[in-house]
């Protein structure tokens, strides 16, 4: 459970520039909010949390998102976008039925996708020092020496070793940066711990059009907690209620996000990581999972090591990232396995979809003479592809199921094959 915050913390500091002190505040919040999350969910108070062995970590989208509302329209607006994404998600519980309908795997496929590569090209600038900047050799290469490292300790490692790969890379990469002189590891001279300041970026910024990507994954958020509670019941031997449980798992996730907006951080979202764990260990009991909560709000209150993280070089931040970011293009990809692409009318909405995400993503300032509430919603590539997603299956659901039967010539072809002849006879 730790290397999530921390690598998280350090990668979320680094694209926004921020000083020593701010660095650790952001790691002690983070390790903080997250074992509060954890005690929540393990626990259950007030309904909040669905008293199932989950715990809470940063979650890679919402933080991929995070730093791109951060990039284009400055610290404090994302941090206002945490607020308002928390808040939408606690005023759609109570229409929790419908509104996980507007989100199939088809369109939270398409979603995280776009957000995977959208935030590739984020983890690049990382190692350029800035977007369309030319890269340094020697940034480059330590850049590949950390996803190297990171490689390694998943092909070499096991159990929770493994999950941490991208932190023993983060570490890997630090250490070949101080031996090689490709970088220099300088951790500032600021105390060690720092106390969580709230508003680290200034009064929030709230702007409906910049966080239009956070909205957009609180409410495909619900589907995620929807399969993550049901898979974590099947593992515990509880019988599963999605009306009861999904809504409080959200509810946690809700609340442990608007303290994060508040503090500076991304959002929190319950993991599915220790679900396997789970499996593989046979512990399935819901205190040990509070314990572990127990023991990250201490990590929180003592962090000695946000000193010595943000020493860490930016470049080996920027291949940990690629790492990071790839993974969630991948999940993406195996969100849209679980779709029906024989189905002619869900390739033809994912492929726009995707070709409206991807037009901003590779051409920047393709909406730039358009007003800026267009460059608001078109520019971001994941509004612009999930937008376009739910709308187009929202439309074709309203279609005959006739109209878009599959297409009839491969039964044509094996009727005219089994009469002798060829197929284009």
């Amino acid at each position: 459970m730790v290397a999530a915050p921390v690598s998280t913390a350090f990668l979320t500091a680094d694209a926004l520039r921020l000083t020593g002190p701010q660095t650790a505040s952001l790691l002690s919040v983070t390790l903080l909010l997250c074992g509060a999350g954890t005690l929540l969910q393990s626990l259950g108070p007030w309904r909040i949390g669905a008293r199932l062995p989950f715990v809470m970590l940063p979650g890679g989208a919402a933080t991929a998102l995070f730093l791109q509302v951060a990039g284009e329209h400055g610290a404090a607006t994302a941090s206002g976008s945490v607020i308002l994404a928390a808040l939408l998600l606690l005023a759609v519980l109570p229409l929790y039925a419908r509104a996980v309908r507007l989100f199939p795997p088809l369109v939270m496929g398409v979603t995280v996708l776009l957000i995977g590569v959208s935030m590739v090209r984020v983890a690049a600038g990382l190692v350029t020092g800035g977007p369309g900047r030319p890269a340094a050799p020697s940034a480059l290469l330590l850049a590949a020496a950390t996803v190297g490292c990171v490689l390694l300790a998943y092909l070499l490692l096991r159990g929770v070793w493994r999950q941490s790969a991208v932190l023993l890379g983060m570490a890997g990469g630090t250490a070949l940066a101080a031996v090689t002189g490709l970088g220099s590891f300088t951790p500032p001279g600021e105390a060690a711990a720092a106390l969580p300041a709230p508003l680290p970026y200034g009064v929030p910024q709230f702007d409906l059009l910049a966080a239009l990507p956070l909205l957009v994954f609180s409410l495909t958020s619900l589907a995620e907690a929807t399969g993550q509670t049901v898979l974590n019941s099947e593992t515990v031997g509880r019988a599963a209620d999605p009306g009861r449980d999904v809504p409080r798992v959200a509810r946690a996730d809700a609340v442990a996000s608007l303290l994060a907006g508040v503090f500076g951080a991304a959002p929190l979202v319950t993991s599915s990581e220790n679900i396997g764990i789970s499996r593989l260990t046979g512990v399935r009991s819901r205190y040990v999972t509070a314990g572990a909560g127990v023991l990250l709000v201490l990590c929180g209150l003592l962090a000695p090591i946000s000193r010595l993280l943000a020493g860490i070089p930016p470049a080996v931040v920027g291949g940990s990232a690629l790492v990071v970011y790839a993974v969630i293009a991948v999940m993406g990809v195996q969100m849209l396995r679980r779709v029906d692409l024989d189905d002619r009318v869900n390739v033809m909405v994912a492929a726009t979809a995707l070709a409206a995400g991807l037009l901003p993503v590779l051409s920047p300032g393709l909406y730039d003479a358009f007003p800026g509430w267009v460059r608001g919603v078109l520019g971001s590539g994941v509004v612009a592809g999930a937008l376009t997603a739910v709308l187009l299956h929202g439309l074709f659901r309203l279609r005959p199921r006739a109209r878009t039967a599959p297409d009839p010539r491969p039964a044509a072809e094996a009727r005219t094959v089994s009469a002798g002849r060829p197929p284009d006879a």
